[in-house]
């Protein structure tokens, strides 16, 4: 019965309607419908703040009046799941993708999906960085088959538009301009200590991560990162992710 009504309660915070639960309304010389009116406000106004905490070069990029609009409307058609305000917008980009008023800025999506990337690595498990003089107790003929995992903070987000510069363009007061033209970019995003840290990869090294993302030795990441970068400098990448934790461990 409890839950029956918690669930009718929630269906008319979101539809603003409330009809189906007045009647378990107590009046108190208030009409129903402005008793949920201040539930609705409150409902609306907090995932909102939380999805412009969690999304700020969205919300820079389209401005606060009509984020707060596809807020409302992301709201509406996915509300929490979980009673967890930290882990509540992982499908606002999705959402973006599909927001018709969102249609003029075509890489609001994959923006949306470099913030949540963030959201996501800094919440994730905690895990000592590979330390690389270990790897120096190896015999070098082992190396090619070496399977590296990845830290449990790593991400990787692709776009055809350039992410990283319209995401650090908005770290800076005035923003500078961005030439959304100039094409797409790849992102590693990680945490190595208490902060996020965002860098923009080559094709080779993207290929190289996403290969041992999938399972792959170093060696078949070598070759897939040499397929889509022919001059692809293996050492120096490896160093590059040695020195940033890319890793925190391996298998054989």
């Amino acid at each position: 019965m409890v839950h029956d009504l918690q669930v009718a309660f929630g269906h008319a915070l979101l539809a603003g309607n409330a009809e189906p639960v007045a009647d378990a309304l107590v009046s108190d010389h208030i009409p129903a419908e402005k008793r949920l009116g201040v539930h609705v406000n409150n409902v609306f106004g907090l995932l909102g703040t939380a999805l412009e905490v969690a999304f700020p070069v969205v919300c820079q990029l389209v401005g606060t009046p009509f984020f707060r609009m596809a807020a409302q409307a992301f709201v509406t058609r996915h509300p929490p799941s979980v009673p967890h305000l930290a882990v509540y917008g992982g499908r606002f980009s999705d959402f973006l993708a599909d927001f018709p008023p969102a249609a003029g800025v075509p890489y609001l999506p994959c923006v949306a999906r470099l913030e949540w990337a963030r959201i996501e690595a800094y919440f994730a498990a905690d895990r000592a960085p590979l330390d690389p003089a270990r790897l120096t107790e190896l015999p070098a003929a082992t190396y090619p088959e070496l399977v590296f995992q990845l830290h449990p903070s790593l991400r990787l987000v692709r776009s055809p538009w350039p992410i990283f510069l319209l995401w650090q363009a908005h770290q800076q007061t005035p923003v500078p301009p961005v030439d959304t033209t100039s094409g797409g970019e790849t992102v590693l995003v990680w945490r190595p200590d208490l902060e996020v840290m965002l860098t923009r990869m080559s094709a080779g090294d993207a290929a190289l991560i996403a290969a041992i993302a999938q399972g792959a030795t170093l060696a078949d990441a070598a070759t897939a990162a040499a397929a889509v970068e022919p001059e692809f400098d293996l050492q120096a990448a490896l160093i590059g992710h040695l020195e940033r934790g890319s890793f925190c461990g391996w298998a054989q």
